[in-house]
């Protein structure tokens, strides 16, 4: 009678929070014991993976003109963020598989359901960190790896020249498409009023497709509302009959803004700027869904480490015998990595415009997400 009275007199939010963690004592052993393999398994892949990567260049850093030590830790410096954020996820999996392996090893998994903790509440511990850690790496990626990324890449074009200048707003090898021409280019750089569109190869097609002309230019430049070419050579396919031109007005309007944001590299935009690129883009006309799925693919990717918990946890649950348990890591593991590379396929789909953007961003978290389920509830029976 006391214990019910005592029970009803517990407040909802106390009772609620001992359904998912009935003990602080556990929930901050489990969430310690995970956040310092998470943090471990992190720094030990990034310092390994980021020497391997300095070996692999440090011969074309310093091979610019006045480069010193200077410039290797710049690279360091600007490198560094990309495989942090790279392998935060992966990261994640292997805590997950460890910490999870190591409890089942010593049995703490059999003494937290002896006293009558189900699976989800064994787990319930280890998702508040991945919470804190979806934050953060979304944070990291907004805020430090897309500046640190268009940086790298522009040091990287001018061949790791010491001094560079700033970057102007670039972008490489856009492509366009102006009813029945292809239009080309090696680079399209946007400096103030100054915007320069460099080797521009314009191919001129019939309806059914076919190749009429090839139009080449040094490159081209915006003035006055059009676009101007430079050395200007044009082979018509019928007659093969080769011009030349000094200057020649290009025969498309393609306005800059809407080269840039078709041809942008969303890994190096924050989720502001790309919904800005994705705005220029719709009201030129252009199709979005590309610059979309990279949007939505902003958001789950950082919900990935939320979900390894439900992956490895194929690892904690099962009984302990010689094989089982590393037959179960391996399993584990072998989940995360199918995630990995069924994520990766999907957004490529998208930005193809093959897939729709919420389907590319969002179906592999969710079908991933339905299998750490089903095998939790699996393990419950």
């Amino acid at each position: 009678m006391n214990v019910a009275r005592s029970t009803a007199n517990t407040p909802i939010s106390r009772r609620i929070r001992r359904f998912f963690l009935p003990s602080w004592t556990l929930g901050l052993y489990v969430a310690k014991t995970y956040s310092i393999r998470f943090l471990a398994m992190l720094i030990g892949l990034v310092t390994v993976l980021q020497m391997l990567d300095l070996l692999a260049v440090s011969d074309k850093i310093l091979a610019a003109e006045g480069a010193s030590y200077r410039e290797i830790l710049l690279y360091l410096q600007l490198r560094a963020p990309q495989l942090i954020s790279q392998f935060t996820p992966f990261s994640a999996l292997l805590a997950t598989l460890i910490t999870l392996a190591t409890l089942n090893q010593h049995s703490e998994i059999i003494i937290m359901k002896a006293s009558g903790l189900s699976a989800h509440r064994i787990l319930f511990p280890l998702l508040v960190p991945c919470l804190m850690i979806s934050g953060l790496h979304f944070w990291f990626n907004n805020d430090v790896v897309a500046e640190n990324s268009m940086e790298l890449q522009y040091w990287q074009d001018n061949a790791y020249a010491v001094n560079l200048g700033p970057a102007p707003e670039y972008t490489a090898n856009p492509k366009m498409i102006e009813d029945n021409l292809l239009v080309i280019a090696g680079a399209m750089t946007r400096n103030g009023a100054l915007v320069i569109l460099d080797r521009v190869s314009v191919y001129a097609r019939d309806h059914e497709r076919r190749v009429t002309s090839v139009l080449r230019a040094d490159f081209a430049t915006w003035l006055d509302g059009q676009w101007v070419l430079y050395e200007a050579r044009n082979f018509d396919v019928t007659t093969h009959e080769m011009t030349s031109y000094d200057t020649l007005p290009a025969p498309f309007s393609i306005p800059p803004d809407r080269v840039l944001s078709s041809s942008l590299n969303p890994s190096f935009l924050t989720v502001g700027e790309l919904q800005t690129a994705i705005q220029n883009l719709r009201a030129s006309g252009g199709n979005t869904d590309g610059l979309v799925s990279s949007l939505y693919h902003k958001f789950t990717s950082v919900l990935a480490t939320l979900l390894m918990p439900l992956l490895g946890a194929v690892t904690a649950f099962g009984v302990h015998r010689a094989g089982a348990l590393l037959m179960r890591a391996v399993i584990g593991m072998a989940l995360g990595f199918a995630f990995f590379v069924a994520d990766n396929f999907m957004i490529a789909m998208g930005q193809f415009g093959v897939a729709p953007p919420l389907m590319a961003a969002g179906a592999p978290l969710l079908l991933f997400a339905s299998v750490g389920l089903a095998l939790l509830f699996f393990s419950e029976e």
